[in-house]
């Protein structure tokens, strides 16, 4: 005797690689306290006061069980790490509220900055916003690529090396034919 099950009997389960930013998808409370790094008290106190609230399902009574995105999860993390660098609960209430429509991908691409006062979205080292500060614009300057910029520009250009000599300093012009004949009297 075999036991035949028909594919609309089957229930569907997830593999462990198919997560990510499914909005079909909810992880229990438990599971959003670990991968959030929080405590279920952050999480209920969260809950509460809406700073997040689960998007899949919410709690309607005793004994249900909320559901939380990837994306909820994924904020919970962003509010604690925020938290971590010392950000106020109502800095980061409003950060997140001006996250908040963004979806997942959009997430993904940002990186957020943090001076323990206030929160800046990056899109690019050019694209810098305060998110407390109404969305107000701010530059970026990102030395690093200045330098490297700069460094492959001005080797070409031609430089004068300031020598002492007995009569005082003098400018000594430091282009391709005077540095080979530096270096050849050398």
């Amino acid at each position: 005797m075999s036991l035949e099950i028909k594919p609309e009997e089957m229930g569907v389960q997830d593999t462990l690689f198919d997560v990510g930013p499914d909005e079909e998808v909810g992880y229990r409370v438990p599971i959003a306290c670990q991968v959030a790094g929080i405590t279920y008290r952050q999480l209920d106190y969260w809950a509460r006061t809406k700073l997040v609230v689960p998007s899949i399902r919410g709690a309607h009574g005793s004994g249900s069980q909320r559901l939380y995105s990837f994306k909820d999860i994924l904020v919970l993390k962003i509010v604690k790490r925020l938290l971590d660098t010392g950000i106020s609960l109502q800095n980061i209430r409003l950060a997140v509220e001006k996250l908040r429509d963004l979806g997942v991908n959009d997430l993904a691409e940002i990186t957020l900055v943090s001076d323990g006062k206030t929160v800046y979205e990056c899109r690019s080292a050019e694209e810098v916003f305060d998110l407390l500060g109404d969305g107000q614009g701010v530059f970026g300057i990102a030395v690093p690529g200045i330098m490297r910029e700069l460094t492959g520009t001005i080797s070409s250009f031609p430089s004068e090396r300031i020598e002492e000599d007995l009569d005082g300093p003098q400018v000594i012009a430091m282009d391709e034919l005077a540095a080979r004949r530096r270096r050849k009297s050398s």
